[in-house]
C-alpha cells in the first residue's frame, strides 16, 4: 500500500539556523520549503529531508538518514572531511576500516553527525 509512496526523512535539532547552515553549505543541499521559524525542507534527489526543531533532538543513538551515492563514496567523504566534517568510527565485526570508510566485502560505508548529533551516512549502493 506504501511501496510506490515517497518516503520524507525527519530530522531533529536544537539550533535551526546552525542546522540550516550544514545541510544547506556543508552537505550541498538545497532548501526548498520554510515553515516558520520551526522547520526547513531541503531537497536531497529525488527525496525531501524535514529538519525541524524539537527538545529531543540529538537523542537518537541510530542512523538517521541514509544517502545511497554509489562509487563516489571516497571522493565524498574527501569533499565532506576538507568541510570540516568528522567521520565515525565503529568497531563492526567482519568490517575494515580504510580511512574512514568502513568497509565489508563489496560494501563501503561511512557515517558522521550533524551539528546535532544526528547520526547520518554514505553508502556505496
Amino acid at each position: 500500500m506504501l511501496g510506490n509512496k515517497e518516503a520524507v526523512a525527519n530530522l531533529a535539532v536544537k539550533d535551526l539556523d546552525r542546522a540550516r547552515k550544514f545541510y544547506e553549505e556543508t552537505l550541498g543541499l538545497t532548501p526548498i520549503e520554510t515553515e516558520g521559524d520551526d522547520m526547513v525542507v531541503f531537497q536531497s534527489g529525488v527525496s525531501t529531508l524535514n529538519v525541524y526543531c524539537s527538545k529531543y533532538a540529538g537523542t537518537n543513538q541510530a542512523t538517521a538518514v541514509t544517502w545511497a551515492v554509489g562509487d563516489e563514496i571516497e571522493a565524498l567523504v574527501s569533499e565532506l572531511k576538507a568541510k570540516g566534517v568528522r567521520f565515525e568510527h565503529y568497531d563492526m565485526p567482519d568490517t575494515r576500516l580504510e580511512g574512514d570508510i568502513h568497509v565489508a566485502g563489496e560494501m563501503k560505508v561511512a557515517w558522521f553527525k550533524d551539528p546535532d548529533g544526528n547520526i547520518l551516512n554514505l553508502i556505496n549502493q
